[in-house]
């Protein structure tokens, strides 16, 4: 059984709550990702998406100097690495998102894994887990 540890990536930029909105969103397009963990050192304290600063801040007049804790989502869908690629496959598609930050027993943040890094191993169980991702709410 091919666990989360052997597909996830390690070298995972974050943002730290205090940070401004202008930050995170000049850290993701310098990275070309559309999400960041938040980490208060380097335990797990939420997300920040692209789509969390356009419609919990510029929809709501924030302005870029806002503290990136005031608009991530905090209760965040993550896994261990010794979780199994089936495992994270059904997280995913139970949570409809493509990445799941990965920690360790005292939720510190060891890794990323993305639905392409699995996708590049578990082609076939992908295709379920993508249509259940991309279904509608």
């Amino acid at each position: 059984m091919q666990t989360i540890a052997e597909l996830m990536t390690t070298d995972v930029e974050v943002v730290r709550p205090e940070e401004t909105l202008r930050d995170a969103a000049r850290a993701m397009a310098d990275l070309d990702v559309g999400s960041l963990p938040v980490c208060d050192g380097r335990k797990l304290i939420g997300m920040v998406t692209d789509r969390d600063i356009t419609i919990r801040a510029v929809a709501e007049g924030k302005s870029a100097d806002t503290p990136v804790s005031e608009v991530m989502t905090d209760e965040v869908v993550w896994c261990t690495d010794t979780d199994s690629v089936d495992d994270v496959l059904q997280q995913m598609s139970d949570a409809q998102v493509r990445r799941i930050p990965v920690v360790d027993k005292d939720r510190q943040l060891v890794g990323i894994v993305a639905l392409g890094d699995i996708a590049l191993e578990e082609d076939d169980d992908v295709d379920e887990a993508l249509r259940d991702i991309s279904m509608p709410t």
